[in-house]
């Protein structure tokens, strides 16, 4: 498949800067397992964005950023609070139980964002109960799945409440340079500044060929990660290659650049598919959109650019998901958008 398509910012290929700078990387010989320069300069980068007393661990993809950064700070017998339609409840084959030991519990929402309403219940009843699992850690995505950004004050309030109540707050920021260029605020403005103690660092959605970061924003978190780092197989033997995309991206303002221009595609697509009578699920506040379709459409229009269905409705509509790309151009959103008129006028 060449073209480009709107099913997944991970179908995307990576950044011409990224690119030189893996193949920068690709001289001579250094120490193995991230004790190079690259991932020295990797740190001290993504330091930059979240805070100087941050530990940075570099590993392989989201799913095991999430589970390493997890499994770092729950035991057996205690809980992950989350969105019911959160990535490490819905999205990684039963990985984060499989290693924790622990429970995933999904609470309903209403947009796809976790709040103290929808924690409460589950806090409140299953504290101190033996026959249940403790509830240990809040984990919010940044992106949320249905497309939404999570505010400072938003954040701010989940981290409170969650340090009220003997928690932890962790964020899967697979996305948060696309939330970060949303919000027009600097990232540790809604993770580190927010209370956020730990965050799953994105890079791969954004233009880098592989690769994510854990992060630990709260001081004395971390101890000891680079073990579970190992355990959880994501520690990478060539770690310049990994390290160095971080460095690409982040430290100057490409990744911005990047995260803007699939915003600023996202809204040029709703724009467009609102002339031509489409709704949508959820409010477009990023890279992501959640149109609703006639279902007998679906799939002329996935002739004409491929995307994912999200929920077939019983009234005969389908919840699909478009996702803009760093490398979405405009003549890919207009192609969509001129398909959406003979099919729905």
């Amino acid at each position: 498949m060449s073209s480009r398509t709107f099913a997944s910012d991970n179908n995307s290929g990576a950044h011409p800067a990224v690119l030189a700078a893996i193949a920068a990387a690709n001289a001579g010989h250094v120490h193995a397992y991230g004790y190079d320069p690259w991932t020295d300069e990797a740190v001290a980068t993504l330091r930059g964005h979240v805070g100087d007393d941050a530990r940075v661990y570099f590993v392989f993809n989201g799913t095991g950023a999430n589970v390493t950064a997890l499994s770092s700070v729950v035991r057996p017998g205690q809980a992950v609070l989350c969105p019911a339609t959160a990535h490490v409840n819905t999205d990684e084959c039963g990985a984060p139980e499989y290693f924790l030991g622990a429970k995933v519990m999904g609470l309903p929402t209403r947009d796809g964002k976790l709040t103290v309403e929808s924690m409460e219940p589950s806090v409140r009843l299953l504290t101190g109960v033996e026959h249940h699992a403790q509830p240990r850690v809040a984990s919010i995505s940044q992106v949320a799945e249905t497309g939404v950004v999570y505010s400072p004050d938003e954040v701010r309030a989940l981290a409170d409440y969650c340090h009220g109540n003997g928690m932890l707050l962790h964020m899967d920021g697979a996305r948060v340079a696309n939330a970060a260029a949303s919000l027009a605020l600097p990232i540790r403005a809604f993770t580190t500044d927010a209370g956020v103690d730990m965050l799953s660092f994105g890079g791969t959605k954004n233009g880098m060929l592989f690769g994510e970061a854990v992060c630990f924003l709260t001081p004395g978190l971390g101890e000891g990660f680079k073990y579970v780092r190992k355990v959880g197989s994501q520690l990478a033997s060539k770690m310049r290659f990994v390290s160095s995309q971080f460095t690409a991206l982040y430290a100057g303002d490409l990744w911005l650049e990047l995260a803007d221009h699939a915003n600023a595609m996202a809204s040029r697509l709703e724009i467009g598919a609102r002339a031509a009578g489409v709704g949508f699920a959820y409010p477009v506040a990023a890279n992501e959109l959640f149109p609703v379709l006639p279902t007998a459409a679906v799939p002329l229009l996935q002739a004409v650019a491929d995307f994912y269905e999200w929920d077939v409705r019983a009234d005969g509509t389908t919840v699909a998901r478009w996702v803009c790309s760093w490398d979405t151009t405009e003549d890919d959103v207009d192609r969509l958008c001129e398909a959406l008129h003979p099919l729905l006028g």
